[in-house]
Order: C-alpha cells, then structure tokens, then sequence
C-alpha cells in the first residue's frame, strides 16, 4: 500500500480504510493514466474504484462513475471518498456523493504522488 504523506496543514487521515481508499484512488490513476482516479467505500465497508472517462462521446468524472457503480451495486450509503487529481474535487461531485446517505461521510483528495491537499465534510454545514 502506498504511504500517504502530508501537505503542510491538510489534516491527515488515521483510519486504515481511508488509506485504503486513497490508495487504490491513486492507483486507479496511475494504471490508466486518466485524469482522475476515485474510490469510494460505502456503509456496508465495499469499495468502488474508478477513473475518468474522456470519450468523444461521454465524459464522467471519476467520483461520478465511482458513485454510479456502487449505487448500481446496490449501495445503501457512503463512508468515505478519495479522489486522486490534480485538481480540487468540483461542486458538481460534491453534490452528488451528497445526494447519497451518510452522516459522517468525509472526501480526502490527494495529487497524483497521493499527497493529501484536502479533506472535506461531505454532510456537515456548508
């Protein structure tokens, strides 16, 4: 498993299974070399890893796709997110890990080395 290691003042995760899932985030990423890679681990302890689409004719994030195949799994609710990008999670993704139960659900993002730059609160106050 890779290490995760500090951006200076991110708040870093102490769970072993939000390791888990900034790990195989990551390594979604660097398998596929696609633009982001996510995992999500829902309220039964499943994960779901996904990239990026980047197709002439369809486009989803990596959170967005993560989010279809648990809930085509039959997900009843979220635990915790990772999404390895470059660039900060959107609004629009946020929305939808949102639209899924989960009171405590948090989303870390991570760069591509798997450095965390943010972790975000995902049902708390906006």
């Amino acid at each position: 498993m890779t290490a995760v290691t500090p951006a200076p003042g991110p708040e870093l995760p102490t769970d072993p299974e939000d390791v888990k899932i900034i790990a195989l985030a990551r390594s979604a990423l660097v398998r596929t070399q696609a633009r982001e890679g996510a995992c999500l681990r829902d309220s039964d302890g499943r994960t779901y890893a996904a990239t990026s689409i980047d197709l002439p004719h369809l486009q989803l994030s990596a959170v967005v796709v993560a989010v279809a195949m648990a809930v085509s799994s039959g997900a009843g609710g979220l635990e915790a997110v990772a999404l390895a990008a470059a660039d900060r999670p959107r609004e629009a993704d946020l929305d939808v890990l949102r639209d899924l139960p989960g009171q405590q659900a948090v989303l870390w993002h991570v760069d591509q080395r798997g450095e965390v730059q943010h972790r975000v609160g995902l049902h708390g106050p906006r």
